[in-house]
């Protein structure tokens, strides 16, 4: 009787979904999309630990399965979380471009900021429209489900608020920009990134991964940053300074200045199992 012969890839759509606690359909449709999107974030962490001892984090599907997946402990930083998902997206049988953005959050120019941020387009069967998907974006002002690529048009996507504007620049390409309606009482527009349709390659984000991991001028190399969607908001540790803010808008702040507690901070409140050796307090 001839062998079996067994082939394997690096990503597992079944442990994936495990992972993030979907049970629902695997089609490409829009409800697909929302659910999973909105799933993974709820389940996996952002943070940037591993940047923190100087080191890139592999972005190679087996490395990101184990870390973000099989560990149930991590997180990870965009490029992490997005490499992660476009492929999950890509086995339930959408087709994805994968997109970089210039960050802009309190920016007064645009073109001041590199293109450090990657994103995602996803493309639903029957539907005209691509559909702008972020699971890394490490802000409050993050998507919580992907939005449609429309022009004014305010979405309402899990309880945040997000609309896409078109600016003027000096590229072929139309210039896209994420705005987050802040919240509590006071609102306001916000810009978040900006980006154009141009895809991009695995090639790209070794490059901007290990600049963002590596350079001592990099926030994400200096300092603990890491943000959990909770229940009722959405929890960030930036340095020491543990910040929660409710969907009324109600912000709390506290410190966590000693490594024991920073460690028992990011187990108990952020489900993350902080490396052996990190340096935490800086």
């Amino acid at each position: 009787m001839p062998s079996t012969v067994r082939t394997t890839t690096p990503f597992d759509l079944d442990a994936y979904l495990d992972r993030i606690g979907w049970e629902g359909e695997r089609r490409p449709d829009a409800a697909v999309l929302r659910g999973v999107h909105l799933a993974h974030l709820r389940a996996i962490p952002f943070e940037n630990l591993d940047a923190l001892g100087g080191t890139a984090p592999s972005l190679a599907l087996s490395d990101l399965m184990d870390k973000l997946v099989h560990g149930r402990r991590r997180g990870g930083y965009c490029y992490e979380h997005n490499t992660l998902f476009a492929a999950a997206l890509e086995a339930l049988g959408f087709r994805v471009t994968r997109l970089t953005a210039r960050v802009v959050v309190g920016a007064e120019r645009f073109e001041d900021r590199p293109r450090t941020h990657m994103a995602l387009l996803a493309e639903v069967p029957g539907d005209p429209r691509p559909y702008l998907a972020d699971v890394g974006f490490g802000a409050i002002g993050s998507l919580l489900e992907p939005v449609p690529l429309t022009a004014d048009t305010e979405f309402h996507d899990a309880g945040r608020r997000h609309r896409l504007v078109r600016v003027p620049h000096r590229g072929p390409l139309e210039m896209w920009v994420l705005e987050a309606c802040r919240p509590g009482a006071d609102g306001g527009w916000e810009a978040q990134y900006a980006f154009t349709r141009e895809p991009f390659e695995e090639s790209d984000y070794e490059v901007v991964n290990w600049h963002v991991a590596t350079n001592p001028r990099s926030p994400f190399s200096r300092r603990p940053y890491v943000q959990r969607l909770t229940q009722d908001g959405h929890l960030l540790l930036d340095g020491d300074r543990v910040t929660a803010t409710r969907a009324d808008g109600t912000v709390t702040e506290r410190k966590a200045t000693v490594e024991a507690e920073m460690r028992r901070v990011l187990a108990e409140e952020f489900g993350i199992e902080a490396p052996e050796g990190a340096r935490l307090i800086r």
